[in-house]
């Protein structure tokens, strides 16, 4: 099945924004023992920072200077970001090159990455927030195909925890987010 990364990245978006939305406790605890909700907003609006100078053909380096420093209402600045990095993924062609930290690649690489971050966080701040935990079906299954056949990448990457252990039958968001070192239960 093909799926259309950019309706996805949409999608994911939307998700990640309903719990932003419902956030009271900042300074809440997420899955992530590392990081509170400030910290997990944070680090996905930066992401989002970072999209369209990249797909403007800037390098890291470049790209560096056109990443401002957040202020303030991150629930502003998420709305802001990830707007403007919806549109800058809605008007670049997917097989043009992006320059990222560890390499040239095809937009649509970058795309289906930053899709399935925004995924998976969306589910570690609703989690952190009380929020449904359920995701979007289709992304669901989009994001385990992206990432079930990056299996010794994720664990050699350090950007997630150990797989969780899960019976093979669990359901796919379950079996995704226990690929991605997170407990479901």
């Amino acid at each position: 099945m093909d799926f259309d990364w950019i309706s996805l990245q949409r999608t994911a978006r939307d998700e990640f924004g309903a719990r932003v939305a419902m956030i009271v406790q900042w300074s809440g605890p997420t899955p992530d023992t590392d990081w509170t909700v400030t910290d997990l907003v944070r680090h996905v609006v930066v992401e989002q920072q970072w999209v369209p100078p990249l797909l403007a053909g800037k390098t890291v380096d470049q790209a560096r200077s056109d990443v401002a420093s957040l202020h303030g209402d991150l629930r502003a600045e998420w709305n802001r970001y990830a707007h403007a990095a919806s549109l800058a993924w809605e008007e670049t062609d997917l097989q043009a090159p992006v320059h990222l930290s560890f390499g040239t690649f095809p937009v649509e690489y970058y795309l289906r990455q930053q899709t399935s971050d925004i995924a998976v966080h969306a589910w570690d701040l609703a989690r952190a927030v009380g929020a449904d935990e359920r995701l979007d079906p289709t992304l669901v299954e989009a994001v385990w195909r992206e990432l079930d056949g990056q299996r010794d990448m994720l664990a050699d990457s350090g950007l997630f925890g150990d797989p969780v252990p899960v019976e093979d039958d669990a359901p796919l968001q379950d079996r995704l987010l226990a690929l991605t070192g997170r407990n479901p239960r």
